[in-house]
């Protein structure tokens, strides 16, 4: 049966608590998409201030809270934004269905919740990031994060399932390549721009499968995808633009692969326009120990996995260098999905799960 907001309250369970499930379903029922989230920062952070947290300012327009007055601090780092696609916001049966119900205002919900429990009794400083812009090139929410000290410790708000831990994500490069030359009849001879354009892709697919010969798992390959194909003419030229998305794995020489780039595309223009290279933290964390013996007490056999895609991760991990892991209910397979929504159950046993690795530290 379907509920309204107004029966939000009617769903509390032993598992996830009324303020918990009106927390989660209010920032699912805010649109914010990549570049427009002021106004679910806005209800992030008056949640946050009615929660007891110290909500602090931030250029790039980040959610930020933080409780505790430990010396040793942990940030949780999740996005508030969401890919477009509007999902009418529901709860069937203890399912709540919304855009970023999933990706990733369900982990991100999880780390208030989690940090408001323990408000109190932690021995740290717990400091929630709602991100702007992670699901567009840069992630610029999370490069401002990463410009300013060190925590202790991080998780990234990611939909890894309450009974798992992630510990890698692939890195993203976005390129255009564009080719202009002189208009010619079809009949004539020389190839086509866009047969030269596909010329290219073959090529690059081509390079992609001998760099990954031999490549044991799928998070350690290269991934490409064709993300949009044009060609134009004026009668005097003609012209191609494919749009390319690589997905990079850990420790990849990122500059030569760029520069084989350019070799593949000869007199054609290659733009690249972002790079985030992939990260990927030790199994032997310290993080990992907390979480595994709070995901066993909460009846979970924990589990670790490995991400194709991208997260903030890769933008914070590398700079600061401290122990990392991403962490949050839901199905990554509902990510950017028509069918995007997350169990309240499992929102509430990650919520527990967190609660107890915070008082751990």
């Amino acid at each position: 049966m379907s509920r309204s907001p107004r029966d939000v309250e009617s769903l509390a369970t032993e598992i996830a608590s009324r303020e918990d499930v009106e927390l989660l379903h209010g920032l699912i029922a805010i649109e914010s998409l990549s570049g427009q989230e002021g106004s679910a920062v806005a209800y992030l952070c008056e949640a946050m201030a009615r929660r007891g947290f110290r909500v602090e300012p931030d250029t790039a327009g980040n959610a930020i809270g933080s409780v505790g007055s430990g010396e040793r601090r942990i940030v949780l780092l999740g996005h508030i934004d969401t890919v477009p696609g509007r999902i009418p916001v529901r709860i069937d049966d203890g399912i709540l269905h919304g855009r970023g119900a999933v990706d990733a205002k369900g982990p991100l919900a999880t780390f208030v919740a989690a940090a408001t429990a323990v408000a109190g009794r932690a021995r740290v400083t717990i400091t929630v990031v709602g991100a702007v812009g992670e699901e567009t090139m840069g992630s610029p929410g999370a490069t401002e994060v990463a410009a300013g000290p060190a925590p202790d410790w991080c998780v990234i708000g990611e939909p890894s399932g309450w009974d798992a831990l992630c510990l890698g994500y692939r890195g993203t490069l976005s390129l255009l390549y564009r080719l202009e030359q002189g208009s010619r009849h079809t009949a004539g001879p020389g190839q086509a721009v866009g047969e030269r354009a596909i010329g290219f892709w073959n090529a690059l697919a081509a390079e992609v499968g001998r760099r990954n010969a031999g490549v044991v798992g799928e998070f350690g390959s290269l991934g490409i995808s064709l993300r949009a194909f044009n060609t134009t003419g004026d009668g005097l030229s003609d012209r191609a633009e494919l749009s390319i998305g690589l997905r990079l794995p850990p420790a990849l020489d990122v500059p030569g692969l760029i520069g084989s780039l350019a070799e593949l595309a000869g007199d054609a223009e290659v733009q690249i326009e972002g790079c985030q290279e992939g990260y990927r933290t030790a199994k032997r964390s310290p993080l990992t120990a907390p979480f595994l013996r709070a995901i066993r007490r909460s009846g979970g056999e924990p589990r670790f996995t490995l991400k194709l895609g991208t997260s903030d991760m890769t933008v914070v991990g590398p700079r600061w260098g401290c122990p990392i892991v991403a962490y949050g209910p839901g199905d990554a397979s509902l990510d950017h999905t028509p069918e995007e929504r997350i169990s309240l159950d499992d929102y509430g046993r990650a919520i527990n799960v967190l609660s107890e690795v915070l008082l751990a530290l």
